[in-house]
């Protein structure tokens, strides 16, 4: 062990210690203080020790709580340390950097983590709501930042300690639908505390937390088109202390009823505080009471110890092995469809030759046979005479004989079937009486 390698070690355990020491000198106070007030303190004080630790061992400790959204940034500017710079001395180094997040020893994250990168030239965002079952255990998750211009990698480790909290969970929890939002613009801080704050102006609770935020594509919604600025949508979970507003219950009356099945916005009093910035679809607001909640006790089997019965050793069959003969197997399957068919064709042969319909109908066939036969011999010999359309015109005025339309002399695929005056070589012009009562011609 290097001297550079003690000197950490050694002053780890110091400030966990002056950690240790100092916690329990303000323990005394914090314990006069509200119970969020002490727990503020003390996660703000840890937070300064995991800084220093952190930088000591390479990892990135976090302690969000249980049933409270937690958001986490990976940020670019924080990875582009890991890649070398530019060949070019003074060039902006602005390269494409995408982030692959897993549990440490699985391939994806736990099923309350999300994560959400739009460009390789925007930060990531880890986000969710965990749950109790994962509190005292830590999460540690993998970030691998990947480089698309020199294919390089660099990884980071996230240690996410989830804290227990007395407020968990929020006996009134509403979920609003905001239609122009995506979730990686909800995810903001200014944004989510500016839709919190509309939402305390309403609700008026003592207690307000955000809950669980989660993108319309993962409820079933349709990716909008790139159109006039249309947005995914985003559904936000609170949670209050106190019982629904006035002004939250509206949309439950028969009249915002009906009007939300016939597709209609609904009128509540209070969408003006939120329509400056958020625009809400109140038809699919949901407000729950945990309090009237029905729980739903599903028994599970047992899973045992995973360790399969003895039945004992394994016997394989016996290398001298009896052979069958096919055969006989083959002859049925041959001989019963044969002997269908058979069976078939003789009562078919019985109907048409046996048979008085039968014997008509092999007669009809016959003569009908005959006579096409006939005819086909009669049309070989016979003089073929032209159509009338096509025999020589005689134009009664002129006496002139006008040469007819022989298909051997003419080309009669571009001919007209019916033709007009104008198409006539010799036509004849018919006196047209004058104004003056007087006929030309």
């Amino acid at each position: 062990m290097t001297a550079a390698a003690v000197a950490v070690w050694l002053g780890t355990v110091y400030i966990v210690r002056a950690y240790d020491a100092t916690w329990s000198a303000l323990h005394e106070r914090n314990a006069r203080l509200e119970p969020p007030l002490a727990l503020r303190m003390k996660s703000v004080f840890f937070k300064d020790v995991v800084t220093i630790l952190s930088r000591s061992h390479g990892d990135r400790n976090v302690y969000p709580s249980a049933g409270v959204l937690f958001v986490h940034v990976l940020e670019r500017e924080h990875f582009k340390g890991e890649f070398p710079p530019y060949p070019k001395s003074g060039d902006a180094s602005n390269d494409p950097i995408t982030f692959n997040t897993n549990l440490m020893g699985y391939p994806d994250r736990p099923g309350w983590l999300r994560y959400i990168q739009r460009t390789p030239y925007g930060d990531g965002v880890l986000y969710g709501s965990p749950t109790p079952e994962h509190v005292g255990r830590p999460t540690v998750i993998e970030i691998t930042a990947y480089n698309r211009r020199t294919f390089e990698t660099a990884r980071h480790n996230l240690v996410i300690n989830i804290m227990a909290t007395e407020e968990f969970p929020l006996p009134y929890q509403a979920e609003f639908y905001i239609k122009n939002m995506n979730v990686e613009e909800m995810l903001a801080s200014e944004v989510l505390g500016d839709f919190l704050g509309a939402v305390k102006n309403v609700w008026q609770p003592e207690r307000l937390n955000a809950i669980n935020i989660t993108s319309a594509l993962d409820r079933g919604g349709r990716v909008p088109l790139p159109i006039n600025n249309l947005k995914e949508g985003v559904y936000v979970m609170v949670g209050a202390d106190v019982p629904f507003s006035s002004c939250l219950r509206e949309v439950e009356s028969p009249h915002n009823q009906l009007r939300c099945s016939q597709e209609m916005e609904p009128a509540i009093s209070c969408d003006k505080k939120f329509r400056a910035q958020f625009h809400i679809d109140w038809c699919k607001i949901s407000l729950v009471d945990i309090n009237k909640v029905v729980p739903v006790y599903i028994t599970r089997p047992d899973p045992g110890t995973g360790i399969l019965p003895d039945f004992g050793e394994y016997n394989p069959p016996s290398e001298s092995l009896k052979s069958r003969d096919y055969f006989s197997d083959f002859l049925v399957t041959m001989a019963i469809p044969s002997a269908v068919a058979l069976v078939l064709f003789f009562i078919l042969g019985h109907i048409m030759c046996c048979r008085r319909e039968g014997v008509i109908q092999l007669v009809h066939h016959s003569a009908i046979q005959k006579s096409t036969k006939e005819l086909r011999s009669m049309s070989k010999n016979r003089e073929i005479s032209w159509p009338l359309s096509t025999l020589p015109v005689f134009n009664p005025v002129s006496g002139e004989v006008v040469p007819p339309i022989h298909p051997d002399n003419y080309e009669t695929t571009s001919m007209p079937l019916m033709q007009t005056q104008s198409n006539l070589q010799n036509q004849i012009t018919i006196p047209q009486p004058r104004p003056s009562g007087k006929w030309y011609s």
